[in-house]
């Protein structure tokens, strides 16, 4: 398995990013040695909001989000995947699999010990995060699912299948330039660089390239059954549990509806659309997501 690491210099003044780096190291069941990045604000005794991101986004994701959560009184806490932001990556992206990505975030998980936890997941960040709530659903206070889902090889939406044929075969993965396409507004060119600022080159994308192809959209895919078993674990999880989808993602339209019918904790939920968004809804809608996870929480 060859590592790579994004230099440090290729993060300096980012707009609106001036948090300082938090590290874990965890290791691969082949013994290799991984860096997870992660942000760490507010205080330590604050309800604990892990922020999860998805496909090729990072952190950054959350920089408008972290700051006002902590100013509320909340420890607002969110990890770079392997493959993205801060953390490592790998060179060859036949390393990378979904049970690859729950292991490596379940060690990160249990190595900070975090506990009563308010899941906030967006995209891939769902399709580890409901994961993780699955396999540790003591550690779980709440959940808020966002543009994300719990895939078993029922297929897929159009413009899923178009991103994917897209991903599969660009020769350049314009990362800034696909996160301004699942917004409503448009980013700067400053913060699609940003963006694309943890991939100094092409090598290192293989983990954000990768990513859709993982995703277990038909019954042959790898992680279906796995899948499947958190799927039970969640049909008995009945703590409270909101869905915050957008109104414009062609992505992810009408995937609130299967966790309104088979998550407990759904009912008696104030469920919402966030107007006016799009896939990256925190893009769009930064202080409609702060308010919402302060109200859940509270």
């Amino acid at each position: 398995m060859q590592v790579l690491r994004t230099p440090d210099s290729c993060f300096e003044n980012l707009p609106d990013y001036n948090f300082d780096p938090h590290y874990c190291e965890i290791r691969d069941a082949d013994g290799t040695a991984l860096r997870i990045h992660y942000l760490d604000e507010g205080p330590t005794d604050g309800d604990t909001v892990l922020l999860m991101h998805g496909e090729p986004s990072w952190c950054y994701l959350y920089r408008k989000i972290v700051p006002k959560l902590a100013a509320k009184g909340h420890r607002a806490i969110a990890p770079d995947l392997i493959g993205f932001g801060r953390s490592d990556k790998l060179a060859d992206r036949n390393d990378y699999s979904y049970e690859r990505h729950v292991a490596w975030m379940s060690q990160w998980l249990t190595a900070l010990n975090l506990q009563k936890i308010t899941l906030f997941c967006q995209d891939w960040g769902g399709l580890i995060g409901l994961r993780l709530v699955a396999a540790f659903p003591d550690r779980f206070a709440r959940v808020v699912v966002a543009n994300s889902g719990l895939p078993v090889g029922t297929g897929a939406t159009p413009a899923f299948e178009q991103w994917l044929q897209l991903s599969q075969t660009i020769p350049d993965l314009p990362v800034g330039e696909i996160v301004n396409m699942g917004t409503v507004r448009e980013l700067s060119a400053d913060e699609r660089r940003a963006y694309l600022a943890p991939f100094p080159q092409e090598i290192y994308k293989e983990g954000a390239r990768i990513f859709p192809a993982l995703v277990p959209i038909t019954s042959s895919h790898k992680s279906v059954e796995e899948n499947r078993i958190a799927w039970k674990v969640l049909e008995t999880f009945d703590k409270p549990f909101l869905t915050a989808f957008s109104d414009s993602d062609p992505v992810t339209r009408g995937g609130a509806r299967v966790f309104l019918e088979r998550v407990p904790g759904t009912r008696g939920q104030n469920h919402v659309t966030i107007e006016g968004a799009g896939h990256f809804l925190q893009e769009d809608k930064p202080d409609e997501v702060v308010d919402l996870l302060y109200r859940f929480i509270r």
